[in-house]
This record gives structure tokens, C-alpha cells and sequence, in this order.
């Protein structure tokens, strides 16, 4: 019987260089849960306002109060308030983010997203070659897939590895990836393909690269390629990816199943990588 090793591809949600919009992460500990839980379940409120005046009233008396002494060694349960973008980390991008429509139609958001485009097939292109803010061109994307001398099918996975994940948590992290063409994601799309990965901060080159030559030319096709084309063709893309070194070119599968929030344009996402051995 075969075994399963799973590797994880996500990266963490935490606040560091590599993160542009702050990420807040505050810890209700174990030995202030419980004061905590405490008064707020006394202020709580409710439909009757004299039940919920008896309610603070009780607990200022200390007839009806918790408090971290109300539970077993004087500890809560942990919690942690998050305040981060959906963009913040692995993320995944829904066609809502490209755009208010996709072919022609109302743009899927996060919630909407068929679940079994989420788990499927693998694929890893090499782009390690391409320096920061180059464009994986048509005929590049061309070759990476003759190297791997597989036969890319509908709904596959496709990730691109470009090695910009090992700046993660530094600022040079934000401008260390290429950017993906118009031209090679279409070639992609028209493969059947309806999630795409990179393990860089951005599917497009870094801001910095697209806004100099924007300013250079006023011609907007510049900006972020790869999301718009998601207006004209229905896909996702998955930001933020690690460990893509450690897979082979195909052979596994991706499980990437976003957080469902509603009417989102885009969620965080444990992505892992399931292989035989």
C-alpha cells in the first residue's frame, strides 16, 4: 500500500517585511480569557434591557460572574483576533478580484468557487532563470512545459516556480519575481487550466517595474496583465506559494481550498502538495 507525504506550499499569516498592508494578530491568552469571556458575556446584549441590566448588575456584585478562577487552573481557552487583508499570506484570487465580470458574465467570488477545481492534478514549470521584474513570455512558457515532457489536461494545477519565496519576510521579497504574460496565461487557459500558483508575491511583475514603464508609455495593458485577463477569461491564481523546490515536475496533487468568506474576491488558503511514495 502506498504512503502519502504531504508538503505544505502555504506560507504563514504573520506580520513581516514581506507583508506591505499590516497584519495584527492579538492573543487573548489562557489567563486572561476568562475575565475577559467574563464581562463580555455580562454585557452581552439582550432583546430584554432589564435582563440585561440585572445581567451587569449581577456580575458587578459578584453573584454571577466568571472569571479566569471559574475554570480548571485558572485558565481560559486561548484566542487570537486577526485584522489582515485576504490578500496577506497564501492566498487565493477568485475572478471577483480580476473584475466585476468574467466572459461576459457576473465574476465568481470565493464562496462561489466549484470546489473540485481544488483539488486536482499538479504541475511545476521552472522559471527559476527569469530575473526580477522579467515577463514569462508565450515561448517561454512554451519550453518549460517540453522540459517536463508531461501532457498538461483540463483542470490541472499549474505552479511556477520562480525562487522568489526564499526573500519571504524581507522587503526585497516584494520585487524578487517575474511577472506572467497576457499571452503565455492565455495559452494556459486555453489548456483547460483554471488555477495557476507562483511562489512570489505577485502573479504579475512588482509594482515598482510596472509603474515605471506605466509612466513611461501611458500604455495601461502595463498594468497587472495577468489579473485583467482574468475579465476576458475565467480562472484563479494562487500568490504567496513556498516550497515548490521540493516537488517534481507532476506526479502529485494540489489540495488548495480557500477559507470561505462571502462575497469575497479572494481568501487565505492552506495549499499542500499530496505525493505517493
Amino acid at each position: 500500500m502506498l504512503q502519502k507525504k504531504i508538503i505544505d506550499l502555504s506560507l504563514p499569516l504573520q506580520t513581516n517585511s514581506g507583508e506591505p498592508v499590516s497584519v495584527e494578530i492579538t492573543q487573548v491568552g489562557h489567563k486572561d480569557g476568562g475575565n475577559i469571556f467574563g464581562k463580555k458575556f455580562a454585557f452581552r446584549k439582550q432583546n430584554n434591557i432589564f435582563r440585561r441590566l440585572q445581567s451587569i448588575l449581577l456580575y458587578y456584585m459578584g453573584v454571577k460572574r466568571l472569571s479566569n478562577n471559574s475554570f480548571p487552573d485558572a485558565e481560559f481557552l486561548n484566542m487570537e483576533i486577526v485584522k489582515a487583508s485576504t490578500h496577506s499570506g497564501t492566498h487565493f484570487d477568485a475572478p471577483y478580484h480580476f473584475g466585476s465580470t468574467s466572459e461576459g458574465k457576473p465574476a465568481l467570488t470565493i464562496d462561489l468557487i466549484p470546489l473540485d477545481w481544488c483539488f486536482n492534478d499538479g504541475v511545476v514549470l521552472d522559471f527559476t532563470q527569469k530575473k526580477p521584474g522579467e515577463t514569462i513570455t508565450l515561448d517561454e512558457m512554451q519550453r518549460a512545459i517540453n522540459k517536463i515532457d508531461y501532457n498538461i489536461k483540463p483542470d490541472d494545477i499549474v505552479l511556477l516556480h520562480t525562487g522568489a519565496s526564499k526573500y519571504w519576510g524581507s522587503k526585497q521579497y516584494l520585487n524578487a519575481h517575474p511577472g506572467l504574460s497576457r499571452e503565455a496565461l492565455l495559452f494556459l487557459l486555453e489548456m483547460g487550466i483554471r488555477i495557476i500558483g507562483i511562489d512570489a508575491y505577485g502573479m504579475d511583475r512588482p509594482f515598482k517595474d510596472m509603474l515605471a514603464d506605466y509612466f513611461k508609455t501611458g500604455n495601461q495593458k502595463i498594468l497587472f496583465p495577468a489579473h485583467f485577463t482574468g475579465r476576458e477569461k475565467m480562472y484563479c491564481h494562487i500568490e504567496r506559494l513556498a516550497n515548490l523546490n521540493l516537488l517534481p515536475p507532476n506526479g502529485f496533487k494540489v489540495a488548495c481550498f480557500p477559507v470561505n468568506i462571502k462575497n469575497s474576491g479572494a481568501a487565505w488558503a492552506r495549499v499542500v502538495a499530496i505525493l505517493d511514495q
